[in-house]
C-alpha cells in the first residue's frame, strides 16, 4: 500500500511559532495558497484528523473523495503550553523543565509525550486495517502525528525529532503491513 503522510498547511499560530495542539485553528491565507500550488499523486482514500487545518487541508489537495476522520490522529495537547510561543514560555520554570527533559515530560495540564506517540500509533495501526483493500492512502494530519508514526514504522528507524516536516509537507511511503520505507519527501 502507498501511504501520504501530509502535514496540515500553515495556520497563524504556526507562523508564530506557538504551540498549537487542541486549538481547533484554521489554515491562514498563505498556507492556503501554499497548498494550491502542491502537487501530489492521487489517493484511493484519505484518512483525517478532525481538526479544521487538517480537513481543510484535505478539501485543498484531495476535493472530491471522502474522508475518514479519525480522532486520535490530532495533535497533542499541549496543556499549560498551548497557545503560546518559546519566547512567551522563556521565563516559566515547567517550560524550562519540560526542555532540560529533551521533551520527556508531560506537559503541565495536558497530555505526555509517550501517550501522544501511543495513541497516534494504535490510531495509524486501525486506520490501516480499515484500508485494506486500497492501494494508496493519504493521511492529513499533524507534525506530532507524523512524527510518532514514523518513529514507530520507518524503515531504517530513526528517533522522533527526526521526521519533523514543514506546515504542507509529509512524506511517501510503501507500507508492507509492517513497516514504512519512505521513498519521498513531499
Amino acid at each position: 500500500m502507498k501511504i501520504l503522510l501530509i502535514r496540515h498547511g500553515l495556520t497563524a499560530g504556526n507562523l508564530e511559532k506557538r504551540y498549537i495542539g487542541r486549538i481547533d485553528e484554521p489554515l491562514c491565507s498563505e498556507g492556503i495558497a501554499q497548498l494550491k500550488t502542491l502537487k501530489l499523486r492521487s489517493s484511493e482514500m484519505v484518512v483525517c484528523s478532525p481538526m479544521k487545518r487538517c480537513i481543510q487541508t484535505a478539501e485543498i489537495l484531495f476535493p472530491n473523495i471522502e474522508y475518514q476522520f479519525i480522532k486520535d490522529l490530532r495533535e497533542c495537547d499541549f496543556g499549560d503550553f498551548e497557545g503560546k510561543n518559546y519566547k512567551e514560555l522563556s521565563y516559566d520554570v515547567n517550560y524550562q523543565r519540560w526542555i532540560d527533559s529533551g521533551g520527556t515530560l508531560p506537559f503541565p495540564n495536558g497530555e505526555a509525550p509517550a501517550d501522544f506517540r501511543r495513541r497516534c500509533v494504535k490510531a495509524f495501526e486501525a486506520a490501516v486495517e480499515k484500508c485494506d483493500k486500497s492501494a494508496s492512502v493519504a493521511f492529513v494530519v499533524h507534525g506530532g502525528t507524523i512524527m510518532s508514526i514514523l518513529e514507530k514504522y520507518a524503515v531504517p528507524h530513526r528517533n522522533y525529532y527526526d521526521f519533523q516536516c514543514k506546515n504542507g509537507h509529509g512524506y511517501v511511503c510503501d507500507w508492507d503491513g509492517n513497516s514504512l520505507i519512505i521513498t519521498e519527501k513531499i
